[in-house]
């Protein structure tokens, strides 16, 4: 093979740097594909909850976690209320922010890690909603941030302010309870808290609260937590009373420390 001929095929030969390039490349388009197929189809969106077989599914999960307490016709035990007529709504408020199962006996259920995946949870409602129908999980019509927020905020400190703050912020309640934080809660467990009224919280039905103003609620509380503080510390936002005694305390403190101090070196 003459020196022309060599040249030429080492020309045609791969650099071992293209290769590599060449497999990230493909696992970049493969990765991006997969998130564009997973983002158009939420676990929701991929439950059917009026089949049989998911109502199925449901119903040997629940056995096997909830019945224990909440027996197998919903009708509870001495040691979980019923179900009857709690709708998936509330199974899907309960399950899905890790309030249920409950882990150790307490005033109240805290949030904590889930226990069960999006599909099991829905599942799961799903058999409840079968065995004694209740108000249903909000569609996604009625969680869009497109609400009137103005008329939203005024409805929360009618309704609910007295408990959770004026900002959403959460409160002391009596006996151990509490009214929780609403900063990072999702959207559809604000909607399901409004209709089924877990733990202290009063029921707001469609009679006493509209969707429409659940939407405009939602909306207040979201668009609040977007807008960043223009007044300096937010003291985490726990109201006017608060923030005064606070400002009481320690600035007017802080003038008399100062003044003693002044009083003291002029002597």
């Amino acid at each position: 093979m003459d020196d022309g001929a060599k040249r030429a095929r080492r020309r045609g030969r791969r650099s071992p740097l293209a290769s590599v390039a060449l497999v990230l490349t493909g696992l970049l388009i493969t990765g991006g594909a997969y998130a564009l197929m997973t983002a158009a189809s939420p676990a929701q969106a991929s439950v059917d909850m009026s089949s049989q077989q998911t109502i199925d599914q449901g119903r040997k999960l629940f056995a096997s976690n909830c019945a224990t307490c909440h027996g197998m016709a919903l009708t509870g035990s001495p040691t979980g209320p019923s179900l009857i007529g709690v709708g998936a709504a509330a199974v899907d408020f309960q399950v899905g922010t890790g309030r249920m199962p409950l882990a150790n006996s307490a005033p109240q259920a805290p949030v904590k890690p889930k226990v069960f995946t999006d599909q099991q949870t829905l599942a799961m409602a799903a058999y409840v909603a079968s065995v004694s129908p209740g108000p249903a999980i909000p569609k996604a019509s009625q969680l869009a941030l497109t609400g009137d927020a103005t008329k939203g905020a005024e409805l929360f400190r009618i309704n609910c302010a007295m408990c959770h703050n004026v900002a959403g912020a959460g409160g002391a309640l009596t006996q151990g309870k509490y009214a929780p934080n609403l900063m990072d809660t999702a959207p559809v467990h604000i909607y399901e808290a409004m209709l089924t009224g877990p733990q202290n919280m009063p029921v707001f039905n469609d009679d006493n609260i509209s969707p429409q103003e659940k939407q405009d609620i939602i909306t207040a509380l979201k668009t609040q937590n977007q807008e960043s503080g223009v007044g300096g510390f937010e003291l985490g936002s726990i109201g006017p009373v608060a923030e005064g005694l606070f400002l009481w305390i320690f600035g007017v403190g802080a003038i008399i420390a100062f003044t003693v101090w002044l009083t003291a070196k002029a002597n």
